[in-house]
């Protein structure tokens, strides 16, 4: 397979971002980045990035996590971030997402997992939850979901996955920006740019879109459905925390907290003046909500 790396100079001087970098080797070549802060001891916190976002979108997460004691780890997936990102759109498929991943946990070996997951990182993770259940404690859904393809998934997505596809400059640092109720900085927008030096290295930011499930006969619905089999059963204690304002998964933290066991009287929480990104909108906060539910 043949893969890009981001040069280490990309990263430098960061924002909010000083973290040492960790890499485990997967499979297919692949090298893979994550954040790993806080004792090594500790049960860990992990937190899974969705679309076109990688590890920065948590940066103000992991010091509430570490500060409180937990072990904060946070992946870039394959594609993003300082995580290698293969050249070809025909590598990138939602079942190598989940396996990529699973490899990681696996050369990780994490266990007694907190899954904290937004946009895909809740495509995966939830996945990962029903799939590996013995290695999770317990999930925090934020502004995500697991789609089937069995519902039709809503105007705002079908308008993101057309722009996507359509337009000529994929700004990712501008992407991210249009998906958050608080003004970014130029050094901030910068940052999410930077694992992309130039659009040969975008191949896995423009894949995405096309493989969520938007259709019964879609190649990951069996899987997905597999899935929601186990979690229709799932005992593990499930939270959500949606933001307020997100168009893209507005009703889906009450499918969850309906369909899983593990969320039955759960304190699920609407997090005010936060959209889709909403760890860069309210990071610390929805940090907090997750360490006090742990509490």
């Amino acid at each position: 397979m043949n893969a890009l790396r981001t040069p280490d100079e990309c990263f430098e001087n960061l924002p909010g971002y000083s973290f040492a970098p960790n890499y485990v080797e997967i499979s297919d070549g692949l090298r893979m980045h994550y954040v790993d802060e806080g004792p090594a001891d500790a049960a860990p916190v992990l937190m899974l990035h969705g679309e076109p976002s990688w590890s920065y979108l948590y940066r103000k997460m992991v010091p509430v996590f570490t500060a409180a004691g937990h072990r904060a780890v946070a992946p870039d997936l394959i594609g993003f971030g300082r995580s290698d990102k293969p050249a070809d759109r025909a590598d990138y498929t939602y079942e190598r997402h989940v396996g990529w991943v699973r490899e990681f946990l696996e050369a990780t070996d994490l266990r007694d997992i907190t899954l904290i997951c937004q946009d895909w990182g809740s495509l995966i993770g939830l996945r990962l939850l029903a799939e590996n259940t013995d290695r999770f404690a317990r999930a925090v859904v934020s502004n995500g979901f697991l789609p089937t393809g069995d519902s039709p998934p809503g105007d705002a997505f079908l308008a993101w996955q057309n722009y996507s596809q359509t337009t000529p400059n994929f700004h990712v640092g501008g992407i991210i920006k249009g998906g958050c109720k608080s003004p970014l900085t130029d050094e901030v927008i910068a940052a999410y740019d930077a694992p992309f030096p130039d659009d040969t290295y975008k191949e896995g930011a423009r894949q995405f879109p096309l493989l969520v499930p938007t259709s019964p006969d879609d190649p990951a619905a069996p899987a997905n459905r597999a899935a929601w089999e186990v979690l229709e059963k799932l005992e593990l204690p499930v939270l959500t925390a949606f933001g307020d304002s997100d168009p893209i998964t507005a009703g889906a933290d009450r499918a969850i907290q309906t369909r899983i066991p593990g969320a039955a009287g759960q304190p699920h929480t609407t997090i005010k003046d936060a959209s889709h990104f909403i760890q860069e909108d309210k990071g610390e906060e929805l940090a907090q909500v997750a360490v006090e539910w742990l509490t």
